[in-house]
C-alpha cells in the first residue's frame, strides 16, 4: 500500500490535490488494478510542520517522503512519484496477487 499525506491548512488545496490524486489512481488501476492508496488530509499546523514549515500552499508526502512542497503538483508529477512507489515497493502489488491466487484455491472444492 501506498500512503500519502496531502498537506495544507486550507480545505480547498487539500480537496483539488486529492482530485488530482484520485484523477491519477484511476489511470495507475489500468496497469495495476490491485494498487491500494491510503490518502490522509493533514489540516493541523504542528502535524504540517513537522514535514514542512510551509503552511500557506499544499504539500505532499507519499510513503514518508516530503515529494512537493508549497504548490499544486501536475497529474503527471504525481502519476511519476506514486509509479515510483510502486517500484520502490513491488512487494506490495505481488502479495496482493498472490493472496488473491491463494484464496481462489482454497475456495475450490476438493482443495
Amino acid at each position: 500500500m501506498i500512503d500519502v499525506k496531502i498537506l495544507s491548512y486550507h480545505s480547498a488545496q487539500r480537496y483539488a490535490l486529492r482530485q488530482t490524486l484520485i484523477a491519477v489512481l484511476r489511470l495507475l488501476r489500468i496497469e495495476y488494478p490491485e494498487i491500494e492508496i491510503h490518502i490522509t488530509e493533514l489540516k493541523d499546523w504542528m502535524h504540517i510542520e513537522q514535514y514542512t514549515p510551509v503552511l500557506s500552499a499544499p504539500s505532499l508526502v507519499i510513503n514518508e517522503k516530503l515529494v512537493c512542497v508549497g504548490r499544486f503538483p501536475s497529474k503527471q508529477e504525481v502519476l511519476g512519484w506514486l509509479t515510483s512507489a510502486l517500484q520502490d515497493h513491488p512487494e506490495d502489488l505481488t502479495k496482493v496477487v498472490l493472496g488473491g491466487a491463494e484464496n481462489e484455491k482454497r475456495d475450490k472444492p476438493g482443495s
